[in-house]
């Protein structure tokens, strides 16, 4: 059987989701769960787009270590140079690098004749080489490509040094015959192919990205590219855990083998979820609520009488079991700490201490604790902003009836340590505390979204808020999770701001680092 190595891109082509934000600590986290679920290359960021993505990037290479990290870099030496300060720590370093080669990419984006484009991908190959024992090279928009160029230019980065040659449908616009074609035409008449791995990269556009990635498999790809639930730029990428089922359930058409662990899919799924702000729809192959789900009376009895009638996938299968209760307002720290280590978390004695104090909080008015509350607690906890000064939400108050203006008062201590206490009014009750929160925070602040979803089940379930905001001028999402819905509005609008200050603090200290350096 064939083996098919498993390239993640949910922190980098995920991130550019319009409105996410990871910052670094979430980073980590969501990198450490790829190396669970077994990928065997993660990129991790673009390292010279930012001073906070070079940050994230090089903490990711100095903590993976069972997983190769790349970095993105254009076809520049500064790019090159860039990603290898971020990447050089890591256990397998390697670099992505790319230049697009279609007609419409050359002519009108880079303003350059195909010789120049040749040129300039086999002049930073051949660079990068002096640094990087794995380059990857991506001809952007290959899939709108001549095939014959493709040949030329890709015979000549081989020559210069690539080991793995990636073939994007960027804009999503290639079927599967044509895309799986495009790789056949490419191991036929490239002379030097057996030099390098072939890897394809599919975006969503028009619904066919895991159908395409599929076809390329068939026709001789050993690398596959896609992101955790399918998220990315516009329509979003390959979803990689439906690919993965794909190769597990249909064997008989597909004989190629994966280090992926499958049972890891669904925590993975609940992580980059949670920490993106994009809500998994219920009806999403593998992972969505729905999934698992049978509504009508046929397909009910089918499955009582065999499971196999109408699922091809088993809920253990895919890491959901069938009895989440576990935990209740009697259970002791032992039976708590066993539970989050069986969860996938490990956390350090004081943040335990933090974690079993919330949980027992929220017994008090929950009778039912349910892993997903869990997983909620423990990933704020995981991923919460220390270190710095910030707002604290101290108290609040909303005053709303049908026949009166709703009002809001909040206290807050600022990060000076002063406490700030106003009120404001609103339509409603969450735009009352908005603007309340707003008056008390000295930043420039505009809300351009709010989303409010349960954390499972019932009248007392959890309230997760996530929010958008542009915070002087900074576009930041945060998060709220508490069992008041204003409570959790509150908690999201100030780990927004929050996070900003993280971040202003994280820059400051890299680049303190890099001048005493």
């Amino acid at each position: 059987m064939v083996h098919v190595n498993i390239f993640d891109t949910t922190l980098r082509d995920g991130e550019q989701s319009p409105g996410v934000n990871l910052n670094q600590l979430e980073k980590l986290e969501i990198a450490r769960q790829l190396e669970k679920f077994g990928v065997d290359i993660m990129e991790a960021g673009f390292p010279a787009s930012s001073q906070g993505d070079f940050e994230a990037v090089r903490a990711i290479a100095r903590s993976i270590k069972n997983s190769s990290v790349t970095g993105l870099a254009r076809a520049t030496k500064s790019d090159i140079d860039i990603a290898w300060d971020a990447l050089k720590d890591a256990a397998e370093p390697r670099l992505h690098v790319f230049l697009a080669t279609s007609p419409i990419h050359m002519k009108y984006k880079l303003f350059k004749t195909p010789e120049e484009v040749i040129q300039t991908s086999v002049d930073m190959v051949a660079y990068a080489k002096q640094r990087f024992p794995h380059i990857e090279w991506s001809a952007e928009d290959a899939s709108r490509s001549d095939l014959d160029f493709l040949v030329k230019i890709i015979t000549k980065v081989i020559d210069a040094g690539a080991t793995v040659i990636n073939l994007p449908d960027t804009v999503g616009y290639a079927t599967p015959a044509e895309y799986g074609y495009m790789f056949r035409y490419i191991r036929e008449n490239v002379p030097n192919i057996h030099k390098a791995s072939l890897s394809c990269h599919c975006h969503d556009d028009l619904g066919m990205a895991v159908a395409n990635t599929l076809a390329a498999i068939e026709n001789g790809v050993t690398q596959v590219e896609g992101t955790i639930n399918g998220i990315g730029e516009r329509a979003g990428n390959a979803s990689l855990e439906e690919v993965a089922v794909a190769l597990n359930i249909r064997k008989d058409k597909y004989p190629y083998t994966t280090n992926l662990v499958l049972k890891e899919i669904k925590r993975t799924s609940d992580l980059v979820s949670r920490f993106t702000g994009m809500i998994v729809p219920g009806n999403k192959a593998v992972v969505g609520k729905n999934a698992f789900a049978h509504e009508s009376g046929i397909h009910q009895d089918g499955v009582l009488k065999n499971t196999l009638t109408y699922e091809i996938i088993t809920p253990e299968m895919v890491g959901i079991q069938s009895n989440d209760l576990v935990l209740g307002k009697h259970s002791g720290r032992h039976a708590f700490k066993d539970k989050i280590e069986n969860m996938g978390f490990t956390l350090s004695a004081e943040k335990l201490q933090e974690a079993f104090t919330a949980f027992k909080q929220l017994t008090d008015r929950k009778k039912e604790v349910t892993d997903e509350d869990l997983f909620t607690i423990l990933t704020d906890i995981q991923t919460a902003v220390a270190d710095i000064k910030k707002y604290e939400l101290v108290a609040f108050q909303v005053h709303y009836g049908s026949a009166n203006l709703p009002t809001a008062t909040v206290a807050l201590n600022t990060p000076e340590g002063v406490r700030v206490e106003t009120a404001r009014t609103g339509s409603g009750s969450v735009e009352a505390l908005m603007n309340t929160l707003e008056a008390l925070i000295k930043e420039e602040i505009h809300l351009t979204d709010y989303k409010l979803n349960s954390v499972g089940q019932g009248r007392d379930a959890l309230a997760e808020v996530h929010v958008k905001m542009t915070v002087d001028g900074t576009q930041v999402s945060g998060r709220g999770s508490a069992q008041d819905v204003l409570e959790a509005s509150a908690k999201a609008f100030l780990n927004t701001v929050n996070r900003v200050l993280f971040n202003t603090k994280a820059v400051a200290q890299a680049q303190a680092e890099l001048a005493q350096a």
